[in-house]
């Protein structure tokens, strides 16, 4: 939720609210917010999808701000998560995959990543937003950078 809310709405909200509010958006009638992926049957990692609008934190931001202002049809991976269980056995990289399938199915005519780019070696903590080279590895190119450790990257589909 934290993409999808302001800093306001974000801090007035409990954590329930939060829960909440996420799981309305996964039983609402509106397209799901993001990709799950399974090992062995069990849910070993999330990443968040949905179209760019619905990103009030990405548009607002100096950072993430579009760089195609007024252009439809972008759709945005903004985090992931993969549990230790997953960790190591593609599972980020089966996650973009099937964030970009998903974003296509619903329409989307570019698919657009924030990862982190600092150089150095990341801290799974420090990971959330993905990585260069994981979104390199899966087709995207660098389109903007207004920070020296958060490119803009994107993949048009087709």
């Amino acid at each position: 939720m934290w993409f999808r809310t302001t800093g306001a709405e974000f801090r007035s909200m409990e954590p329930g609210e939060r829960r909440d509010r996420l799981q309305g958006l996964v039983d609402g009638p509106e397209t799901a917010p993001g990709v799950l992926a399974y090992l062995d049957g069990a849910p070993v990692g999330w990443c968040a999808v949905g179209p760019r609008e619905e990103h009030v934190r990405l548009v607002r931001s100096s950072v993430t701000r579009p760089a195609d202002p007024g252009e439809t049809g972008v759709w945005s991976v903004t985090c992931f998560y993969v549990a230790r269980a997953g960790r190591g056995q593609g599972v980020a990289g089966a996650l973009l995959a099937g964030a970009v399938s998903y974003a296509v199915a619903q329409g989307a005519r570019v698919v657009e990543g924030y990862p982190s780019d600092s150089g150095r070696r990341l801290q799974a903590s420090e990971l959330y937003h993905g990585w260069r080279s994981l979104f390199e590895d899966a087709g995207f190119t660098e389109v903007a950078r207004r920070s020296p450790t958060r490119p803009i990257m994107r993949l048009t589909p087709g």
